[in-house]
């Protein structure tokens, strides 16, 4: 089964065409990095504009990709939600014609869910019960996947995630956008012990959420109290010590909150395997901790490809597919939906213990 995958959640514009949920025939992604990052983030108008410009020639290019024709593909499956309205409503408008005119049948997919399936593809398929968290600019999420399509959601960012709080710290040392990747680079030549800042502590006895905020507000203190200058034009990054041993810290901080819910839960529920997605599971330091995490419980651990990690239709697509047998048809009323949360439901249940 051919399935057209269609990602318009933010500032990339993604068309893939997977085989049988599993097999990437094609992913083709066009950033628009360059376009925001005069203005250190994402302009939503400026995204969705974009992608009504970006969606045909990435759909062609993914087919020519592909090797297959538009009559080939068997379903279309878009991102509905979470993301910027929007830029939501572009992909969804465009998938929603693309199938009417083909006499298709169209899939609405959870974005978050489709960082999950980024685990399956091109690879071994996870065993389950498993452990899966979902790292990325707008989200941070840690799910307990019963079987496969079942997401039970354990904990979540009660505000900042954890790509947020890279991005915003790159823009107050104007290191540019995004800032994930120049701050991984960066930390990999700093030393942590110059900057130890201490992780939150929920009043509530929360034991899976996370708060990257405060960890942000404590960074950008240290930067005023040492009086921190931002990058000057032209300066090299890796030339500054001070920002180097800065970004050592701050990372290193969101490892251990990352890794810390995720041996909480490891001491509650018996799972077999592990996955980590999302933007920032292409973070040199996180996936190295998992794999650590992984050897020292004797689980294995899923991670998707750098470019399957990012936001890509690729994932969408598997996501479609596990949908279709679900027997998840959208009918011609299907939307952009911003306020969709994967596995919600008794999500604040306490673990039993095994």
């Amino acid at each position: 089964m051919l399935i057209l995958g269609i990602e318009t959640s933010c500032d990339e514009t993604s068309a893939a065409i997977v085989a049988d949920g599993r097999r990437v025939l094609s992913n083709v992604i066009s950033s628009q990095c360059e376009l925001h990052a005069p203005f250190g983030g994402v302009v939503p108008e400026i995204a969705s504009r974009q992608h009504l410009l970006n969606l045909r020639p990435v759909v062609r290019q993914a087919f020519s990709d592909a090797g297959v024709t538009f009559g080939d593909v068997d379903a279309v499956a878009v991102t509905r939600g979470p993301g910027l309205i929007g830029a939501l409503l572009a992909g969804v408008s465009f998938a929603k014609a693309f199938a009417f005119a083909r006499g298709l049948p169209v899939i609405g997919v959870d974005h978050i869910e489709g960082h999950i399936r980024a685990c399956y593809l091109d690879g071994p398929e996870p065993p389950h019960p498993a452990l899966a968290l979902v790292v990325s600019g707008g989200h941070t999420n840690l799910f307990l996947l019963a079987d496969e399509g079942r997401y039970r959601l354990l904990g979540k960012t009660r505000d900042d995630a954890a790509g947020e709080a890279y991005d915003k710290l790159a823009k107050r040392l104007g290191l540019g956008y995004p800032g994930g990747p120049v701050l991984d680079r960066l930390a990999s030549r700093g030393d942590p012990r110059r900057h130890l800042l201490s992780l939150p502590h929920f009043s509530d006895g929360a034991r899976y959420d996370f708060s990257f905020s405060g960890l942000k507000t404590q960074v950008l203190r240290r930067i005023e109290n040492l009086g921190i200058e931002p990058l000057a034009p032209g300066e090299a990054p890796e030339e500054r010590e001070d920002i180097r041993d800065l970004a050592a810290g701050f990372q290193s901080a969101v490892v251990r909150a990352l890794s810390r819910a995720v041996l909480r839960a490891l001491e509650e529920v018996e799972v077999q395997a592990l996955l980590l997605s999302g933007g920032v599971a292409a973070n040199s330091a996180l996936r190295a901790r998992f794999r650590e995490i992984g050897a020292e419980r004797g689980l294995p651990v899923f991670l998707p490809t750098i470019a399957l990690s990012t936001d890509n239709a690729a994932m969408i697509a598997a996501a479609g597919h596990l949908a279709f047998l679900r027997g998840e048809i959208a009918g011609p009323d299907l939307t952009a939906d911003t306020s969709l949360r994967l596995g919600e439901t008794g999500a604040r249940r306490s673990l039993r213990h095994r």
